[in-house]
């Protein structure tokens, strides 16, 4: 080859090469930025559905969100969640017999208006669980006048879910306490009337009411059961 005062190098063969100049020497060097691929989001599964709004109540970084959800991260629930490959169930860390309805009774009831799972499950199912031990009526009839309180505004709360597991809860204890409950009734009829025009839940409170009626029998004022006998 031979350079004669030209930046051409010219080969025998008579073919012309041209050095690269340093800006394409740069643009060789690295290689063009590409586009971002786009993000792939992650398909569902479909335990999800099963279980909406979980929340691990032990993570290390979860914080209680109320009363309920921090005594049963403290172990103050003496029972846990066990899923199981069909449905879910409770097991007590001792017989259900011997635990103390005050005030276990009233706190479950007041983990009727959490939102979040396990304390949906564990609420409703403690609740009912506990009320079919031997010698509930006896332990829970002290306890209605903050039960009553607790299950209205189960009865009042806007989720639907929520109002469902109040109506639930207040049938149950009914059928345990019996005519006990009858004294109470006029600060729970109010919420059910409201609900009462509602389609969702039309049938549904109309068989509670029935209910009511079927395990408190006759009572003697007919304000406090304005809606028996008209729904």
């Amino acid at each position: 080859f031979s350079a004669l005062g030209s930046n051409v190098l010219r080969m025998s063969s008579g073919i012309q090469i041209k050095p690269k100049t340093a800006v394409q020497k740069s643009k060789a060097s690295y290689p063009l930025p590409r586009s971002p691929e786009p993000a792939i989001k992650p398909q569902p599964k479909p335990s999800d559905k099963l279980n909406p709004k979980t929340i691990d109540p032990f993570g290390a970084h979860s914080r209680p969100t109320s009363a309920f959800a921090a005594i049963y991260a403290k172990g103050g629930i003496p029972c846990r969640l066990v899923h199981g490959s069909v449905k879910h169930r409770l097991q007590w860390e001792c017989l259900p017999e011997t635990v103390p309805f005050d005030p276990l009774l009233v706190t479950l009831a007041e983990g009727l208006r959490e939102t979040k799972h396990p304390y949906t499950f564990v609420s409703k199912e403690g609740f009912k669980e506990l009320l079919r031990v031997e010698g509930a009526a006896e332990k829970a009839i002290p306890l209605l006048p903050r039960l009553v309180p607790v299950l209205k505004a189960a009865l009042a709360h806007s989720g639907d879910e929520v109002f469902g597991r109040g109506l639930d809860a207040l049938v149950q204890l009914s059928a345990v306490v019996g005519p006990s409950l009858n004294d109470h009734l006029k600060h729970l009829l109010t919420n059910l009337s409201r609900r009462l025009m509602d389609k969702k839940f039309k049938e549904k409170i109309t068989v509670a009411l029935q209910k009511l009626e079927q395990y408190g029998g006759q009572v003697s004022g007919p304000d406090e059961y304005s809606l028996i006998g008209t729904y």
